[in-house]
């Protein structure tokens, strides 16, 4: 055994002092993984051959450039992950009498165990450069020997014949995933403290097992089961009963589910999962949504439902801004309060999972957002520990539709094929998705669907449901459509309809526009509410609240509310108003729009409202009268820059002609009016519009095509390890985050901070997330030539002497005046305006 005392993994750290050794971390990262594919489908040689492949990602620790660098600080000319590729390689014809597998297949996956730490292995393999890998493991050769004939020893039926090399490349995204989740656990020394060199590899083997058994328990990972029965305790609506008997396909499945909002998809898509889950097609539920607020309120109803679908789950929420949801924080801290024992009931969220987005996906069932889910196909680092956790989940992804634009929906198109290339299932939502899109997505799992019908269910390369029964629930029915010419006709309706007693949203297109039309309303008396994205985020939540307390399904107090919002209520605010203005929007908007008007009917019938009949009041100019290209912006102001001019036109001529929208049965021609391959021709002085736009279009989705991971390359070629913010999810306008503060005798303190609490009184975590929900994200153009707060000045300093220098970097502080809100000239910020920019250059 002393001959592993000269290969440590790990150096000492107090208060061990001890040199975890190379062969005992691998060892550990091998039983971890053990664990992690214990319920894996796949057969056991294959399984075998992957576990003894991830606890040999680390074999280029047996190398004296490593030792060197752990003991002496010595330079490193080549990672211990690259040799570690280098060594299996040079072994290869060994490890071929072992492993089994073509050449290729067994080289494709080398350099994927190699790539664990987030990228993959850039080591050149031309021959003088194998030469100077090897140079620098010196002695460790004869050790890394001697520790693939151990593991022969421990995983004998270990083979990769059932391999070819298409199969291969695919494994070759998910197993640097597969080793990373392995070998963080196998690291945690929470779990596997550093251990002297005593016993032999199978007795310590052993040992390493029983404790992966209880870290990966702990970790969130422990794998869950789905229960038969009825998910949920009331009558089914026709669409959810479709999905009960709806026939799935054998292996992986992509089911489309099409249908106005607000008759229970979401609903149907967990009784599909269910079924999916219990037919083999997956493991586990990964929610995707299009923003944070909808995966917050998804969250908010998973949990009950989870409990019902699995066995002892583990949840987690999974964005940018997931540690500042408080039932995401409670259910974490709950789960850190109580641990997590076998006879345990229940959703748990384990805090290794909780505390790094990058984790968030391994859990049994994560709810997030879509960009979680799309970074899987960029070349970023560690896209194969989000690919390695969706692998074996079915994939929801909620509001299709909102990912249409040209650069998202081929990061969706490549989402599903990797999806597909694994085994996985999807099923897609969407109230308004063209048949353009739709046909791209169904082709991802072979299937094509010519059917107009609206609503249905469509399962790839399946069958087509059309017919369902009729709803028993009181239905609204068609929603009238008229159009206001003027701001002053908007203001005036809306004060008409409040003061007979309706609940009026107005939704605005752009947030500067949504200020001044509570200005007008308020300056006619209205006591309008308003609600955009410019606000606070602490604000902002507490404004949601008092709306949804007011116009929510079981809200109070409706009578005569008024509401000016953006279009954050579109999707992520589940209300009812009995009177709607809207600012003209693409078809797809006004339908997710009117989605909110006389939305409960079996809570509020049409007797109980104020008004006879719902009717949509949009704001727009004739779209018989376009003397130029500004015909929009005559009518609206900021809000006419948001959406594409030609689907503007298109949407006011097709919606204007009709006088209705009629759901169901009307929706698809109205969406195909605009998105169609036969949509109206435009007047010829929006033709460049129309040409701007088509040019946009195209340099979007080349880019997009040149920023995905070339999948079919292998993850050797076609990953990278970029930042992500090289690879965004989305494209868009530059953001600058502002975070606000407020000056007290304690010097500058979050805007979110209760007043009379010292900052000193509050731990560094409580701190940061009051510093987050402070922050106010801006357009960058907008505050060009603004002189916000500097920097540099000694209160700001001191404001972030916790914070990391990313941090520094990517958010300015903005002290708010206590009198008037100022920030520097030009920007003012009010608790019930939000942040109001009246000067930019």
């Amino acid at each position: 055994m002393k001959e592993w005392l000269d290969w440590p993994a790990k150096s000492a750290h107090p208060p061990e002092n001890i040199e975890h050794p190379a062969i005992y971390h691998m060892l550990d990262v091998a039983a971890v993984a053990e664990q992690l594919l214990a319920e894996s489908p796949w057969p056991s040689a294959l399984k075998q051959a992957f576990i003894a492949l991830a606890g040999l990602h680390d074999l280029g620790k047996f190398s004296e450039t490593f030792r060197g660098m752990l003991r002496e600080g010595a330079y490193q000319p080549f990672t211990h992950w690259e040799l570690t590729e280098i060594l299996l390689l040079t072994e290869d014809d060994w490890l071929a009498e072992w492993l089994g597998g073509t050449e290729d297949v067994r080289e494709v996956l080398y350099a994927a165990v190699a790539g664990h730490h987030g990228r993959p292995p850039q080591t050149n393999l031309q021959r003088r450069e194998l030469r100077k890998c090897l140079r620098a493991v010196g002695d460790g050769h004869e050790a890394a020997r001697r520790l693939l004939e151990i593991f022969r020893q421990l995983w004998p039926e270990a083979s990769l014949d059932s391999l070819d090399e298409e199969a291969a490349t695919s494994f070759s995204w998910w197993l640097p995933g597969f080793c990373t989740a392995a070998d963080w656990i196998g690291s945690n020394t929470t779990w596997f403290s550093p251990k002297e060199l005593e016993l032999e590899p199978e007795a310590y083997l052993k040992e390493a097992r029983a404790i992966a058994q209880k870290a990966v328990k702990e970790a969130g990972l422990s794998g869950t089961t789905a229960r038969e029965g009825e998910l949920f305790d009331f009558a089914l609506r026709p669409l959810q009963e479709a999905c009960v008997s709806l026939t799935l396909p054998e292996g992986p499945a992509l089911v489309v589910l099409e249908a106005e909002t607000g008759v229970g998809k979401t609903e149907a898509a967990l009784i599909l999962v269910q079924r999916m889950i219990l037919a083999g097609k997956g493991r586990g539920l990964f929610f995707a949504l299009p923003t944070m607020a909808t995966a917050d309120a998804m969250f908010g109803r998973a949990r009950r439902v989870m409990e019902t679908m699995f066995t002892n789950p583990s949840l987690t929420l999974a964005h940018g801004r997931a540690g500042l949801s408080v039932p995401f924080r409670d259910l974490v801290n709950e789960g850190s309060r109580t641990g997590k024992s076998d006879d345990q009931s229940g959703v748990t969220s384990a805090e290794w999972l909780a505390s790094d987005n990058r984790r968030a996906l391994l859990a049994d069932v994560g709810i997030g957002t879509i960009d979680q889910a799309l970074l899987s196909v960029l070349p970023v680092r560690f896209q194969t520990l989000r690919h390695y956790g969706l692998a074996s989940k079915i994939l929801v992804v909620d509001e299709v539709h909102e990912m249409g634009e040209p650069y998202i929906a081929e990061e969706l198109v490549a989402l599903l094929q990797m999806h597909r290339a694994m085994g996985g299932s999807a099923i897609l939502l969407t109230a308004t998705l063209p048949l353009k899109l739709r046909a791209r997505l169904l082709e991802t799992y072979g299937g094509i669907s010519e059917s107009h019908a609206y609503p249905a269910i469509t399962v790839a390369g399946g069958e087509t449901v059309t017919q369902f029964d009729d709803d028993a629930r009181p239905q609204k029915g068609p929603v009238m459509v008229e159009r206001l010419s003027t701001m002053d006709e908007a203001v005036r309706y809306i004060a008409q309809s409040a003061a007979g007693g309706a609940a009026c949203v107005w939704v605005r297109n752009a947030v500067d526009d949504a200020i001044a039309a509570v200005d007008a309303l308020r300056a006619e008396g209205v006591q309008a509410h308003l609600l955009h994205a410019r606000f606070a985020l602490c604000d902002r939540k507490k404004l949601e609240q008092e709306v949804l307390d007011r116009v929510g399904r079981n809200g109070t107090g409706r009578k005569g509310f008024v509401l000016v919002a953006t279009q954050i209520v579109e999707a992520s605010l589940d209300l009812d108003f009995d009177v709607m203005v809207s600012d003209l929007a693409p078809i797809g908007s006004l339908i997710q729009r009117v989605g909110r008007l006389w939305r409960h009917m079996d809570v509020r019938p049409a007797t109980q409202r104020p008004v006879p009949a719902p009717v949509l009041k949009v704001l727009s100019p004739d779209p018989a009268e376009v003397q130029d290209d500004r015909w929009l912006q005559k009518v609206l102001e900021r809000g006419a820059w948001v959406y594409s001019l030609p689907d503007m036109w298109r949407t006011a001529s097709v919606l204007f002609k009709a006088g209705q929208i009629r759901t169901p049965d009307g929706l698809r021609s109205l969406i195909e009016a605009v998105h169609g391959d036969e949509v109206e021709n435009l007047p010829s002085v929006l033709d460049g519009a129309e040409a701007e736009g088509c040019g946009k279009a195209m340099a979007a989705r080349h880019r997009a095509l040149q920023n995905l991971a070339t999948i079919e390359d292998g993850y050797r070629k076609g990953g990278c390890g970029a930042d992500d913010t090289t690879y965004p999810t989305r494209l868009g306008d530059e953001t600058r985050i502002l975070a606000l503060a407020r000056q007290t005798d304690h010097g500058l303190v979050p805007w979110a901070q209760a007043e009379g609490v010292p900052s000193d009184e509050l731990g560094r975590s409580e701190l940061a997330a009051l510093w987050a929900l402070s922050e106010v994200s801006v357009r960058s153009k907008r505050l060009v030539g603004l002189d916000l707060p500097d920097q540099d000045r000694a209160d700001i300093q001191e404001a972030q002497r916790y914070w990391p220098q990313w941090k520094k970097k990517a958010v300015t502080i903005c002290p708010v005046h206590e009198i008037d809100g100022a920030i520097c000239q030009g920007v003012c910020y009010r608790s019930d305006i939000g942040l109001l920019i009246y000067y930019s250059s």
